[in-house]
């Protein structure tokens, strides 16, 4: 019996995750395939466990190959290719944000997609499992506690990328149905999702789990990013959070976070768990490396790719040239790939010249580097042999994030000194330890600060999937994008409604909840 209900458990949780192309009503109100064992098997400790792994397993898939870069596209930091921008309008428009950016946009359909189906299985584990009863430490209060986690760091990223949102809280599912719920209510949900989970999970767990440091920190980025107009943002209440758990970790050398034989080091507060060996692999060298030099060397060298997306370069040049990066910060060679010799032979541009860019050529102009694994190159001598094989661990929530987030707080709250000596330690770790003494921040204003932060995020953070939220939080969207990024620059179509995504067409379609008149505002 225990077998078999084994497989009944692992089939809820697929048949969840594979409508893709279905709303999220057709997913977040699909019945087990043995309706009648769905209360046994959310209710067996057991088996929640079996679900949990899986909805883990499957959020690794939210950062693997082009899904994984999605969302790096469109701001001040990243932008797409200029092969790519030429030969996919539609997707270009994910930088342009011209008309191509509608609700037919298959990528934004993707992500709003990817998510609902781990929302979903979390909220039935949670329904399953939580009672007014647990007590912290036990085994039902560490499940509940880490599928509150995910639920509310995913619905953390769909309110920030779509605004109002289904709740997805089984308990209330008769009141609440599937339609999009005021922004109030969703963010008052994520900050009790995270709450609970800073109670109930574990202060420690496996590599790649949530642990109460994780859901602590989550819960400071909810304080902090909270729109204003919901009541709920509170930098004090970020700023305790954050003091809470940041003794925890330490900061390592930053050269550190990108070797691979280094995982999960004392700086990690999450990091999802990869490896070169397929199907571990996150793939995301394809993306970020050059064609100029996979068409020279071939896919088995570590830094080829398709230029799907490249640093800005506003992300990629020093401040003398109207970029982020300052002298001596070592930061910079380890985030960004400048030199593309392999092997004593430096490719050119002659054998793409058939793509036709003209001035706007970019296949050897800087690219990301953070996530280049040598492993998959032929002179590893491991036998992958592919780029496609790139399989680094990848950060989620780590110390040097968290120092910076704290020190907003503590600027946001008036105490522009204390946040500065902050972002000094951060730095001292970008100069090898020792800031030197024209390189240390010294006395500015608050809004000064607000300014100066945000480029130290870029420099600190650069291609690790935060810059879009920093933007949207901190109100500056629209205008570093359109200073920065090239296409936004040249389309200058970008508006204000642009800073959320628009629901999906065939969300629109299939959930008869949320229908066109509930369209994000600027859309069609």
């Amino acid at each position: 019996m225990q077998k078999i209900m084994k497989k009944i458990v692992i089939n809820i949780f697929i048949a969840g995750t594979v409508m893709f192309s279905a709303s999220c009503k057709k997913f977040l109100d699909q019945d087990s395939l043995t309706k009648l064992d769905e209360s046994k098997v959310y209710s067996d400790v057991g088996l929640v466990q079996t679900s949990l792994k899986g909805v883990y397993a499957n959020w690794l898939n939210n950062r693997v190959d082009e899904q994984g870069t999605v969302l790096m596209m469109g701001t001040d930091e990243m932008q797409q290719g200029a092969y790519q921008m030429k030969s996919d309008p539609g997707k270009g428009g994910l930088d342009r944000y011209d008309g191509n950016l509608n609700s037919l946009q298959g990528q934004v359909a993707t992500q709003w997609n990817l998510r609902w189906p781990l929302v979903n299985e979390a909220a039935k584990i949670i329904n399953g499992i939580d009672k007014p009863t647990l007590t912290a430490g036990s085994q039902e209060a560490g499940i509940v506690g880490e599928a509150s986690f995910i639920r509310g760091f995913i619905d953390f990223e769909l309110a920030m990328y779509w605004g109002e949102i289904p709740i997805r809280d089984i308990s209330r599912e008769s009141t609440l149905g599937f339609k999009r719920q005021p922004l109030k209510d969703v963010w008052a949900f994520i900050i009790s999702d995270l709450t609970k989970a800073a109670a109930f999970c574990p202060a420690t767990n496996d590599a790649g789990r949530a642990t109460s440091g994780a859901a602590l920190a989550m819960l400071g980025k909810a304080y902090m990013s909270a729109p204003v107009s919901t009541g709920l943002r509170d930098f004090d209440k970020a700023r305790d959070c954050f003091e809470k758990m940041m003794g925890k970790y330490t900061l390592v050398p930053y050269k550190d976070l990108w070797d691979y034989s280094k995982p999960n080091t004392a700086e990690a507060i999450l990091e999802f768990q990869y490896s070169p060996v397929s199907p571990n692999n996150n793939k995301v060298q394809f993306q970020i490396g050059s064609r100029a030099v996979q068409n020279t060397f071939g896919d088995g060298c570590y830094y080829s790719g398709y230029d799907k997306i490249v640093p800005t370069i506003h992300a990629y040049e020093t401040v003398a040239n109207g970029g982020v990066w300052e002298d001596g910060d070592l930061r910079r060679d380890e985030s960004i790939r400048y030199d593309f010799t392999y092997y004593g032979v430096t490719p050119t541009l002659d054998i793409i010249s058939w793509e036709g860019l003209g001035a706007d050529f970019d296949e050897l102009k800087p690219h990301v580097k953070k996530y280049e694994d040598f492993r998959t190159d032929t002179h590893s001598g491991l036998g992958f042999n592919n780029m496609y094989n790139s399989g680094k661990d990848m950060p989620v929530l780590r110390l040097g994030d968290i120092k910076l987030c704290y020190a907003e707080c503590l600027n946001e709250l008036n105490r522009t000194g204390d946040a500065i000596v902050v972002v000094n330690q951060v730095r001292a770790r970008a100069w090898g330890g020792t800031l030197p003494t024209d390189k240390m921040w010294t006395a500015m204003s608050q809004d000064q600060f607000r300014t100066n932060i945000m480029d130290e995020r870029i420099r600190e953070l650069f291609a690790e999937s935060w810059r879009r939220i920093d933007l949207i939080r901190t109100g500056k969207f629209v205008d570093l994008v359109k200073a920065n990024n090239k296409w936004a620059k040249q389309s200058g179509t970008i508006q204000a409604f642009n800073t959320l995504y628009p629901i999906p067409d065939s969300e629109l379609k299939l959930n008869s909840e949320i229908t066109p008149d509930d369209q994000n505002p600027g859309y069609k």
